[in-house]
């Protein structure tokens, strides 16, 4: 098809949509099983079936798999079966952990998948881009990124950066008109907008020509490979631990196995002993492990509003020093309310919050009737006239379809009784003339039932006065003099102190018919009045900056707003210390980099800033030293979230280029969505610690148990099978259900990590050795006492020897779940832990009092009094440190 070449009404006809109804769901689900989800397909994604035969790759299992082979013709038949059970179990376990972590980024996916604005049985809706189809009707505008590939429909200064497909840096200027012309090249089809390109400027619809692989995109995509999985940081440094591991423990099996045989121990049972405590050494299955922790801490992320975009952001959360954090939406409620309107020297209040259209006017503290007060109908009127937002109710609650602040002059314009009904019966608008970041106003030409024209203007307040020529008294128009100029200005100081946001409204009579340029209407105005409106803080805000501060994270409030209003928002949320220093837009143009990098420490706000001037304070951050979390929501935040050490995007008021930029969005654009974030991060890379401190120490303790019996000439204290058990009932769901566990209470009142900071600091490396040196000192005394006690009863001191093992390393990892002792948390917070626990102690009793079992794991029924040693060895390794660290907090 020649879509290029189509006229509007020929495009609508062939594509079966209306511009003003859009397609029907029915339609459209009719259409998405003809041609597909709108996606680009993907590689072939690795089976079930070889998912769980690559369980059983790892070098040491293979060797295993050997020993076990031999002896299965050496005729122990019965360890052969037991042995390749135990490894089964393992593979099932590390399937179904690898497929749920996979799972949980699909979800995480599909969640962060970007959203696109269509047209379906006649109402404008929000849906994931996946859901386009052929003859889709979609809006966009500046930020947007372009869901599939359009045929425009209309357009207004609409600009398209399309390098991802043509290469061509600077944005292209798009319109609605055909192109006659046979052979046209991807970067000359002006009325076109394809897949995943970037709208830089203007506003435009289009109707879907082209979805999934039938795009532009997806021709490219045909011709590439697919990604490569994202591999974290945390887990590259336990991929280079793991390799340290597998040498230390294959030394170190060597050393038992020598040992052994030295002693005069048959060369096979040394053989398959030491293979079995070389696997169970090695603890292959921290990578998965390590993912599902991250993935099951998305999830949670997810529920408390956040969506982690790139895994190695939970990491870094965890180091976070600096929020830099919006005012508006992040730190209030995004809600702007009109509450003081001034017009011809008198200001009445208004009552009411949020976008209810129920509130009253007040003038000294006494109710008035709006119709007695003409100047101040005429200021509501022209702002709910110059406006192009609008209010709906969906079950029950009110929504708005546009900017907070063009809502709040529409509730207050309803609450005087200006209804939709009554401004389009009313007025007609001619001509729109957007807001503009440069103009900073917004103007409108409308035209009333009598056929008179006039020009309406609303924006800031200095805009507007230095345009204005004349203004009102008792409803006529006067000079504006100096005197009402200052008095203005006074009007509006007095407003901004009480951290209000002004806007202006001004108009300008025309002649019958006349439509004036943009430069034209907006001259000359008539200043009417003012509107104070204010964003009231979110309540859970403050505390959230309280608890940052005690966590050891500075909050800095980054705002458009006139420094006054930054100014009291911030104190009014105990942002601002005594001391502490604000400083503007000017101010910030002024100062070189180094001179804001000297004196930044000291600053909490920053007002009146541009976008651009994001990226200035990222750097000046870090170049002190600082890991930065940066907020934005626009399409010039993207370079300063990107250059952030933590990019933070807005889930609803956010534009597509920057969500992509960022590692993690905020569904809800809440300050305290962050904190939360960032204490998940922190609990995240601790419960990685504390599995990481609990596999090691146990499975030092299983490798010293053996060397130290080898080289006190004693008989094996383990057999084979019964090591490989351990290392199943106690390695896996207890070290899983560690990665569940609650934060710490004083997560938060902690100093950031630095990111540097090794697997092993703050004293994990002496918590794993000394941890591991007592579990196996513990095992092998209690297997010594009821060795010595009866020498020929070597199967039951082993069984003991078991016992001890299992429940040493099962009360330790409740000391694993705090960085102090075991006393400092509840043993009944985790639940998960102690399920795992009360599994692994029941797996455990069957197999040393269930008689079928018996003979494979080469165990005894244990008598109750001995239980008493094995208890009390057991607990030997975790109580006596616990024990002398209290002695010594003392």
């Amino acid at each position: 098809m020649k879509w290029h070449e189509m006229g509007q009404g020929e495009l609508l006809k062939i594509t079966k949509t209306s511009m003003n109804e859009g397609l029907t769901e029915k339609e459209a689900e009719k259409r998405r099983g003809k041609y597909g989800v709108n996606e680009l397909s993907e590689g072939e994604r690795t089976s079930a079936l070889a998912l769980f035969f690559s369980q059983f790759k790892d070098f040491m299992v293979l060797v295993l798999l050997a020993a076990t082979l031999i002896s299965g013709f050496l005729g122990e038949y019965i360890d052969a079966i037991a042995i390749i059970a135990i490894i089964f179990v393992n593979g099932i376990l590390g399937f179904f952990q690898e497929r749920r972590a996979e799972r949980s980024l699909e979800a995480l996916k599909e969640l962060s998948a970007p959203q696109v604005t269509v047209l379906r049985d006649g109402r404008w809706i929000k849906v994931a881009s996946k859901e386009l189809v052929p003859g889709d009707v979609v809006r966009f505008m500046s930020g947007d990124r372009i869901g599939a590939d359009l045929r425009l429909l209309d357009t207004k200064s609409l600009e398209i950066e399309e390098s991802a497909l043509t290469g061509e840096s600077l944005p292209v200027s798009k319109h609605s008109e055909a192109i006659q012309a046979d052979e046209v090249s991807l970067g000359d089809l002006e009325n076109m907008a394809f897949t995943g390109t970037l709208v830089t400027r203007g506003s435009g619809s289009g109707v879907v020509i082209g979805t999934g692989m039938n795009t532009a995109m997806g021709k490219i995509a045909d011709m590439l490979e697919s990604a490569g999985k994202t591999v974290t940081p945390l887990q590259r440094k336990l991929e280079e631990l793991g390799k340290i591991l597998i040498v230390a423990a294959l030394f170190l099996t060597i050393l038992v196995v020598g040992t052994g045989v030295f002693q005069g121990h048959d060369l096979y049972n040394m053989f398959l002993a030491g293979v079995s405590l070389a696997v169970a050494a090695i603890p292959e299955g921290l990578p998965a492990i390590v993912t599902v922790a991250l993935s099951l801490g998305v999830q949670r992320m997810i529920k408390q509003k956040s969506i982690v975009r790139k895994l190695p952001a939970v990491e870094t959360l965890g180091c976070a020093s600096i929020i830099c954090s919006d005012k508006t939406g992040t730190m209030t409620q995004n809600k702007m309310t009109v509450t003081h309107v001034w017009s011809e020297g008198e200001i009445w209040n208004v009552t009411g919050v949020g976008y209810n259209p129920e509130g009253s006017f007040t003038m000294n503290g006494r109710d008035i009737q709006v119709k007695n007060h003409k100047s101040l109908q005429q200021v509501l009127l022209f702002g709910a006239l110059c406006n192009s937002s609008s209010i709906t109710q969906e079950a029950g609650e009110f929504r708005l379809d546009g900017d907070p602040t063009e809502g709040a002059l529409l509730i207050a314009a309803k609450k005087a009784g200006f209804t939709d009904r009554y401004l389009d019966g009313h007025f007609k608008i001619i001509e729109e003339f957007s807001f503009d970041s440069s103009r900073k106003m917004m103007s409108v030409i409308v035209e009333d039932t009598n056929g008179k024209r006039f020009v309406i203007t609303k924006g800031a307040p200095d805009v507007l006065m230095k345009r204005s020529v004349h203004t009102l008294k008792q409803g006529k128009r006067e000079p504006f003099t100096k005197d009402r100029i200052k008095e203005t200005g006074s009007v509006l100081e007095k407003l901004a102190s009480q951290a209000l946001r002004t806007i202006a409204v001004a108009f300008k009579p025309l002649k019958n018919g006349e439509n004036p340029t943009i430069e034209k209407a907006e001259s000359n105005l008539t200043f009417v009045g003012l509107l104070g409106m204010i964003d009231p803080p979110r309540p859970e805000v403050k505390q959230a900056i309280k608890e940052c501060r005690e966590a050891g994270i500075k909050t800095v409030m980054i705002t458009g707003d006139h420094v006054m209003t930054a100014t009291a928002i911030a104190k009014d949320l105990s942002l601002l210390p005594r001391h502490g220093k604000v400083i503007d837009g000017q101010q910030l143009n002024e100062l070189s980099q180094e001179e804001l990098t000297n004196i930044v420490e000291d600053v909490y706000v920053f007002a009146r800033v541009s976008p651009e001037h994001k990226l200035k304070i990222v750097n000046a951050y870090q170049e002190n030293g600082h890991i930065v979390a940066m907020t934005g929501d626009g399409v010039n935040d993207a370079p300063a979230i990107k250059q952030a050490d933590i990019g933070i995007s807005m889930g609803i008021t956010g534009t597509d280029v920057a969500k992509e930029a960022s590692s993690l969005i905020l569904v809800d654009d809440n300050f305290a969505t962050i904190k939360s974030a960032i204490k998940e991060g922190r609990n995240i890379y601790e419960n990685i610690r504390k599995f990481i401190r609990y596999l090691l120490a146990s499975n030092v303790g299983e490798i010293l148990v053996m060397l130290f019996a080898m080289l006190l000439a004693l008989p094996l204290p383990l057999v084979p099978i019964q090591i490989l058990w351990v290392n199943l009932v106690t390695d896996g769901l207890p070290a899983m259900a560690l990665g569940m566990d609650q934060p710490e209470g004083d997560v938060m009142r902690r100093k950031p990590r630095h990111p540097q900071e090794g697997v092993f600091a703050r004293g994990l490396g002496w918590k794993v050795v000394s941890r591991g040196f007592l579990i196996g000192i513990a095992t092998l005394a209690a297997f010594m006492f009821i060795y010595h006690r009866n020498p020929e009863a070597l199967a039951y001191a082993q069984t003991v020897a078991f016992a001890t093992l299992v429940l040493a390393q099962l009360i330790h990892v409740f000391d694993c779940r705090s960085e102090r002792s075991i006393f400092d948390r509840n043993p009944f917070e985790n639940i998960y832990l102690l399920g795992a626990v009360l599994s692994s102690i029941l797996l455990m009793l069957v197999v040393i009092y269930y008689p079928p079992l018996q003979p494979i794991f080469h165990t005894v029924p244990i008598l109750m009094t001995d239980w008493l040693l094995i208890i009390g060895m057991s607990a030997i390794p975790t109580f006596l440190l616990a024990g002398s660290l209290l002695t010594r907090k003392k």
